[in-house]
């Protein structure tokens, strides 16, 4: 499955759920067990088995983890690649977006005629 679209549709719970297996495949596969790993992250060894069957994760856990786990490529997926209009390429500009635009919803508005 190349389209990854189809992960639009899960639901919060199913991701948590995605996310504590991928964290306890990787623990296995490092050959850790839980308290290892939590001595490392510096978390409980409950929190990490609550995450491990995919309840709530705090981000700054999560990278922790992921860590100690040699795993943080994964979030190379975040990391944002500015892209220039095909106009902007032909002016030559580099500017960056700081905020995303004002949609305006004054389409009830009266007509001022200007």
């Amino acid at each position: 499955m190349s389209d990854i679209s189809y992960i639009n549709t899960w639901s919060d719970k199913a991701i948590l759920a995605q996310i504590g297996n991928f964290i306890k495949q990787k623990r296995i596969k490092s050959d850790l067990t839980q308290n290892e790993l939590a001595d490392k992250a510096a978390i409980s060894r409950s929190t990490l088995s609550l995450i491990e069957r995919g309840e709530n994760i705090a981000l700054v856990t999560l990278i922790k983890i992921l860590r100690i786990l040699d795993a943080l490529y994964i979030l190379d997926q975040f990391q944002v690649i500015e892209e220039l209009s095909p106009l902007q390429l032909a002016k030559g500009e580099k500017k960056i977006r700081q905020r995303a635009s004002n949609r305006s919803n004054n389409q009830n508005e009266e007509d001022l005629g200007w």
